[in-house]
């Protein structure tokens, strides 16, 4: 190999690049460098405020090669550490980076312990430099990202978990704050995503004086992080594009470099196919993992009621407070009476204040504790002084609340509601009629029996539940639809005596299948309930089904018997349903077919889309401000909708047909851009003549053939 000594003293990238080729051959030349990089260090040291790009070079040259000799270079790191420690705010910026720099390409190469680096980085926190704080920040999840890709080393994750947790209750406010967001970083990153990282953000970051700490870790819990919608946004768009790479490829000439980019994008599309068809992983939500949520919740409580923060960061406190309540099923009664003195029309973010009465509400609330909300929500909102929108609102909310906590609701106040189902704005209408959908469900007996609309199956299965009791099934319910492709079900297999009666009844068996609830129920019963009516019906047609009633039930020997037949019927179908979900393992087909026998259940003849009543864990925003609205006919706003349907849309008009534009036009299109005046003499000849004028020209035409002969 040829040395050009002469140049390398001079040229310090050239020297790198030899030395990583062949470390032993060039050991002297580093050497050299290493000598001049301590003396130019001590010259540093008198003036570290200074930028000295010579030192600059040195350090990253160092830096990069100092894998290729660790014994010469043992000092290196610690000299580097000790600068910035010693320094760390005087240091001019330029220079305090190229530091960072070099420490970290001492990291990748394990020459600096991780702990280390991390106490030092934390350190440099204190300086006024917003980039290298982000710098170090960012280094700082890759780095722990990295040493967790292929396993977890448990002792050193928690060796630098308890560092960051000391790091939380530090008197630097960046320091704190740079560690929450590291921490809540690597949680949603799936590398931190334990109950102790979710406990100490409860127990530290939730209390912190630091208000930038407790909205961080506010904001955490809640789950709301708009840089997680930009991420998924930036990765939508990077999406290899597949035809525009072939395209190019069969126009373009064919190269070998060509052929492999055609490639590379063909497996990264591959890449991208198996990412969307494989399943989301879904992370537990941070309130799901609380150790103590009964004690966090009035904790944080005690603090939302001596704080002096803006409203913003009350409204998270009761937001995660109302989570807590309902996720946990939590007892806090002081926070009730507490969020009514909020609801008001005219109270800012309201409608979030109903949002978080409603995630408060379960079923282990007492009604009486819930009842003067609902009472509030009822005095404020839905009067007929408020607006139509705001009494909407007001119920819609009180839906919302009635939904997770049932018992809430007084028979007086539910009857008072729901006559607003004939008010005369749609609004207010639309939501009085949901909130009685969801007591035909829920209570029926508390809605006046016009309310009640037709009965169905369901309804006559519900069975209203006392303050805190849990009705717990002994089958699958439905599971009679399964009797249909069940052949033999061995109803009687405890009773040998009663073998001869069901081989007797074996016809009977495979005709279960058919049972509907009018032939399940008592006549008498199911007369009345059948002719039972919606709101929508006239009150003549209800006392006609009245008078018909009175002559059904005029027979009571016949249908006597058949109810006791139709009873021993239904529960030898519900035993035979039992006993088949027991011997037999179930599969999706018939849960399927479960599920539709659940939601004909729910259907009659006159409402023939079943009812919509999920409970979920939040209460969505959208459920309370939905409010049904005519649309608006004035010339305004029907020219705001044609504004907006331009937008992002071709230019309309004439399309030029020709591919080069700058080529003639035919006279015909000429013929158009002409003034008036010009071609008016050619619009008179395609006005058609009457029948006389059509004489006139034709005798003049032939007057004048005369003449010329």
């Amino acid at each position: 190999m040829v040395r050009h000594n002469n140049q390398l003293p001079d040229n310090l990238p050239q020297l790198q690049n030899l030395i990583k080729r062949d470390p032993d051959s060039y050991k002297d030349d580093f050497l050299q460098q290493y000598q001049h990089f301590l003396s130019t260090l001590q010259v540093f040291q008198l003036t570290p405020s200074e930028e000295n790009k010579s030192f600059d070079e040195l350090v990253m040259f160092v830096a990069q090669v100092a894998q290729c000799y660790p014994d010469e270079c043992i000092k290196f790191p610690q000299l580097l550490v000790d600068l910035l420690k010693n320094h760390a705010t005087t240091l001019h910026p330029n220079m305090r980076n190229c530091f960072c720099k070099g420490l970290i390409l001492l990291r990748n190469k394990n020459l600096i312990s991780a702990l280390d680096l991390l106490e030092l980085f934390f350190e440099l926190l204190r300086c006024p430099d917003k980039a290298l704080r982000k710098f170090l920040q960012n280094h700082i999840i890759t780095d722990i990202k990295n040493m967790n890709a292929k396993h977890k080393d448990m002792k050193l994750n928690s060796t630098l978990q308890n560092f960051m947790y000391s790091m939380l209750k530090d008197s630097n406010p960046r320091a704190a704050k740079m560690s929450i967001d590291i921490m809540i970083d690597l949680y949603k990153k799936n590398i931190w995503n334990d109950t102790k990282t979710v406990n100490v953000i409860a127990n530290v970051g939730c209390f912190s004086k630091i208000t930038k700490v407790l909205v961080a870790s506010l904001k955490f819990f809640l789950g709301r992080d708009e840089g997680e919608k930009d991420s998924d946004e930036s990765e939508s768009d990077n999406e290899p594009d597949l035809k525009s790479a072939m395209m190019m490829n069969r126009v373009n000439k064919k190269t070998k470099k060509r052929k492999k980019q055609l490639e590379a994008v063909k497996k990264q599309v591959v890449k991208a196919k198996k990412k969307k068809t494989k399943a989301p992983s879904f992370n537990f939500s941070g309130v799901h993992l609380v150790h103590n949520p009964q004690g966090m919740a009035e904790a944080l409580f005690k603090q939302l009621q001596s704080t002096n923060e803006r409203f913003e960061v009350k409204v998270m406190h009761l937001d995660l407070i109302s989570r807590l309540i309902g996720i946990h099923e939590l007892f806090l009664f002081s926070f009730y009476p507490y969020i009514t003195r909020f609801l008001q029309p005219h109270q800012r973010l309201v409608t979030r204040i109903l949002q978080f009465a409603a995630q408060a509400s379960h079923d282990l609330v007492p009604g009486e504790i819930i009842e003067p909300v609902l009472k509030t929500i009822a005095n404020n909102f839905i009067t007929e002084r408020n607006s139509s929108d705001v009494m909407a609102i007001g119920l819609n909310a009180v839906r919302e609340i009635c939904a997770r906590c049932p018992l809430a609701m007084g028979e007086d106040l539910l009857r008072d509601l729901a006559m607003y189902k004939a008010y005369k704005e749609k609004s207010v209408m639309m939501a009085a009629r949901s909130l009685i959908m969801l007591y035909r469900e829920q209570l029926p007996n508390l809605l006046h029996k016009k309310d009640r609309g037709r009965p169905t199956e369901a309804q006559a299965e519900i069975k209203s539940k006392s303050y805190g009791e849990v009705i717990a099934h002994d089958t699958v319910p439905g599971a009679e639809a399964l009797l249909q492709t069940a052949k033999s079900v061995d109803v009687g297999s405890d009773n040998e005596d009663d073998s001869d009666d069901n081989d007797e009844e074996g016809s009977d068996n495979d005709s279960w299948v058919d049972v509907s609830h009018s032939e399940g129920e008592d006549a008498s019963e199911g007369s009345e309930d059948d002719d039972e009516e919606d709101e929508e019906e006239e009150d003549e047609e209800e006392e006609e089904n009245d008078d018909e009633d009175g002559e059904k039930v005029e027979k009571p020997e016949a249908d006597e018997n058949e109810n006791e037949k139709s009873n021993v019927k239904i529960l030898d179908e519900k035993q035979a349903a039992q006993e088949l979900v027991l011997t037999r393992i179930l599969t999706d087909e018939d849960f399927k077919k479960i599920d539709m026998a659940n939601i004909k259940k729910t259907v009659t003849s006159a409402r023939k889309r079943p009812l919509e009543a999920e409970k979920t864990e939040f209460v969505k925003l959208d459920n309370i401000e939905m409010i049904y609205k005519k649309r608006k006919h004035d010339k305004q706003s029907r020219l705001e909708s044609i504004q907006k349907g331009r937008q992002d849309r071709e230019k309309f008009g004439y399309k030029d047909g020709r591919q080069n534009e700058n080529c003639s036009k035919t006279n015909r299109e000429k013929r158009k851009r002409k003034n008036f005046m010009m071609m008016r003499h050619k619009a008179k000849t395609k006005v058609k003549k009457s029948f006389r004028e059509k004489q006139h020209a034709l005798r003049r035409h032939l007057l004048h053939q005369k003449k010329m002969k």
